[in-house]
């Protein structure tokens, strides 16, 4: 784990693959490495989850340290303020099966929570909820023979495994993610670049991106 930035109401650090974003029985999750972090600075703050990130998947994510500001930013998220970026390998070439290499995916989608699996639905109905993000085509190579497509995100709606069902349903599924579709074995090829929001305290908006980790993809661009 790598903190980005802490001060007395929120953290924003780097989860790593292999990590939950919330609690869990082994204790294996950011709230773990989280308080151990504070307590080594003397600090007795305790993390509040905000958002998630599947465990597979690393990159940034920010918690709350305070009550008040878990309240704050939770109605960003709920507003729609919070900002969050991507990166995504698939398997295809995403601009001519897009037709475009910039625009927006809009879906109809819906979680099946028993089995921990979400669908694009093509009507509105109880438990469905609208999906949207736009991309844009970074780079198109070939890897272990077959062509893959390195792909930019930002979210307009959160919902769960939204990047990985949108991009499944047009035939581009994430390299690494067998749940929705991929055959090959390996990491699962998304990553957690950038996130921004307002501070619950200042009000001023704050804003932090970082690069892809080096290997990471061998069409990454500079």
């Amino acid at each position: 784990m790598k903190i980005l930035y802490d001060d007395a109401f929120l953290t924003v650090a780097i989860k790593p693959v292999g990590i939950s974003s919330q609690a869990s029985e082994d204790h294996r999750d950011m709230l773990t490495l989280l308080r151990a972090e504070y307590e080594k600075q003397g600090e007795h703050a305790t993390p509040y989850v905000l958002h998630r990130l599947d465990t597979a998947v690393s990159g940034v994510m920010v918690y709350a340290k305070t009550a008040s500001s878990a309240a704050f930013l939770s109605r960003e998220i709920a507003e729609g303020r919070l900002q969050k970026d991507y990166y995504a390998v698939v398997s295809g070439d995403a601009e001519a099966v897009l037709g475009a290499s910039e625009g927006e995916l809009h879906d109809l989608m819906f979680k099946d929570s028993r089995k921990n699996k979400s669908f694009t639905v093509d009507r509105m109905r109880k438990g469905v909820k609208k999906a949207s993000l736009s991309y844009r085509v970074v780079d198109t190579f070939t890897r272990e023979g077959e062509v893959r497509s390195l792909i930019s995100i930002r979210l307009i709606t959160g919902r769960t495994h939204q990047i990985r069902v949108q991009f499944s349903s047009r035939r581009l599924p994430l390299v690494g993610d067998g749940k929705y579709g991929s055959r090959v074995k390996g990491a699962l090829q998304l990553f957690s670049c950038g996130i921004a929001f307002t501070h619950p305290d200042t009000k001023q908006r704050m804003q932090f991106s970082v690069a892809l980790p080096e290997g990471w993809c061998d069409g990454q661009k500079e």
